[in-house]
């Protein structure tokens, strides 16, 4: 398999960026931002993908740009209205605590796990997108 294009990528925020603490912003998820910087040089378009609103929603859009992480949309994605009307913001790869098949952990003390971003990383250079 050769080497891949940038891919438009959705990432949820509460629960897979950072620990769930809604409507504060939690602790950075172990991995995250190492694994969203090397997405962000391999030319892939990082979308937040997220319910949040607001005040809120500047916060998560604050903390990507606290950590020099590209957003290439925010709730959107920038070029489908090129070719469609639909609401749903489209890419090729959804990372989400809650999507099915997204490997997870739960953290001590914690209710609600959080992305693992080590076994998504694995894929991601399994894939060649890393």
């Amino acid at each position: 398999m050769g080497k891949r294009e940038g891919i438009v990528i959705a990432i949820d925020f509460d629960g897979t960026c950072v620990e769930h603490d809604y409507p504060s912003v939690g602790m950075d998820v172990e991995g995250a931002v190492d694994v969203l910087r090397a997405l962000n040089r391999r030319g892939h378009r990082l979308i937040l993908y997220t319910m949040r609103s607001g005040d809120k929603l500047a916060a998560a859009v604050r903390w990507f740009k606290e950590r020099k992480i590209d957003l290439w949309g925010v709730n959107h994605n920038p070029e489908q209205h090129e070719w469609t009307e639909s609401v749903k913001v489209y890419a090729d790869l959804y990372i989400d605590d809650s999507a099915l098949g997204c490997p997870i952990r739960f953290i001590d003390g914690v209710r609600r796990p959080v992305v693992h971003w080590a076994k998504v990383r694995e894929r991601l250079e399994y894939d060649e997108m890393l």
